[in-house]
Parts: C-alpha cells; sequence; structure tokens
C-alpha cells in the first residue's frame, strides 16, 4: 500500500508562504545548487521527462530529491494551490496523477487530457488518490487541506524542507490544526545548501 506523506518546503518559523501566498526565498535552493535532477533520473529510466526540469540542487539534496519524486504517484493538492499555480497546466512536478480537494469542480474545458481528479472530501480524496498511485507514494501539500488530512488520522509521514529565513507570519505548514499530534523521531535527516530535509513517521 502507498504512503501518505504531507510535504512542503518551510521557513524556521514554520510558514510556507506570506499572506499574499508568496513563497519569497523558500524555494531558491531548488535552483542554485551545482547538480540536477532531472538528467540522472532519465539516464535511469525514470520515464517522466519533465519531473526535475530546470532544477539544480546541491549535491547533499540531489538523491533525496529525486528518490523522493520518482516514489510519487499522486500528489494531493487544495483548491487555493490550484488555482495559484493553475494545476501546473496539466502537468505536475511528480507524479502521474493529481486529486484536488474541492467544492468546486475542474475548469470546464481545463486539460482534458491531465489525470486530475476534484473530491469534495478529504477521506475520498485520499482514497481516491490511493487507489491512482498504486504502491507508489501520495504527496499531500501542507497547509490548510494537509493539516486537515493530519488531523483525520490519514497522513503516515511528515516531510519539511527547512530553509534558513523568518517570515514572522503568513501561511502556516501546518495550518490552523487543533491539538497535539505527535512524530516520531526524524528518520531522515540530510543537511544540503540552503536547506534541511526532515522526514517523520506519525505516531500511531
Amino acid at each position: 500500500m502507498s504512503t501518505v506523506i504531507m510535504h512542503n518546503v518551510m521557513s524556521v518559523d514554520g510558514f510556507i508562504a506570506d499572506k499574499n501566498d508568496d513563497v519569497g526565498p523558500l524555494h531558491e535552493w531548488y535552483f542554485s545548487g551545482d547538480t540536477p535532477i532531472a538528467e540522472p533520473a532519465r539516464e535511469e529510466g525514470f520515464d517522466h521527462s519533465s519531473t526535475g526540469s530546470g532544477f539544480r540542487v546541491s549535491r547533499a539534496s540531489a538523491a533525496y530529491v529525486r528518490d523522493t519524486w520518482a516514489s510519487i504517484g499522486t500528489i494531493v493538492m487544495g483548491r487555493t494551490l490550484f488555482d495559484l499555480v493553475n494545476g501546473w497546466e496539466g502537468e505536475p512536478p511528480a507524479g502521474d496523477h493529481v486529486v484536488v480537494v474541492s467544492h468546486r469542480p475542474k475548469p470546464e474545458g481545463w486539460h482534458p487530457e491531465a489525470s486530475y481528479h476534484f473530491v469534495s472530501d478529504i477521506t475520498a480524496a485520499i482514497a481516491k488518490a490511493r487507489e491512482l498511485a498504486g504502491d507508489r507514494n501520495v504527496a499531500v501539500n501542507a497547509g490548510q487541506v494537509g493539516s486537515q488530512i493530519l488531523a483525520a488520522g490519514l497522513i503516515d509521514e511528515v516531510a519539511i524542507d527547512v530553509v534558513p529565513v523568518i517570515f514572522g507570519s503568513g501561511k502556516r505548514y501546518f495550518g490552523d490544526i487543533d491539538g497535539q499530534h505527535l512524530l516520531e523521531d526524524p528518520h531522515v535527516v540530510i543537511q544540503g545548501e540552503r536547506v534541511l530535509h526532515l522526514k517523520y513517521k506519525v505516531r500511531r
């Protein structure tokens, strides 16, 4: 069965964007390194040619990011992010499928060839994402929708790429989640350049 992983890049004070949904310097590490992500993935026979295109990270981050993206079958995102990036024009950065948690349907005529599925309920969204992912992982974008899915007990792991910047305010990684939710000790700790990769299993 696929693993459901909540993931995002985050400031050290817990934000994934400012109040205007601007990520500021949070993604600069994706383009400031000397190791491309896409080319080695193609050499190894990974057939998602658009995955990692244009990204150059540090050597320490490259293997982690490449393996993480290659493991994703489905991305789960909220409608706010879908609208901000226009669903990446039907070509997600990783995986073959996207499930959008939204009470509004897919925009009429929007990229009919893309495997994008609009589901109004988070439980149904994760079930659909698992079905589409098969043996590969489900990646859930952090934020309001991600925190709802975590609070519902549907997240298996939490992955955070921590960038050394302080936002002070904005959109939180864990949204408006209520109560305490215990995680295990991190089983992945990788120091890249201008980023620290952490991964925790959710304690059951």
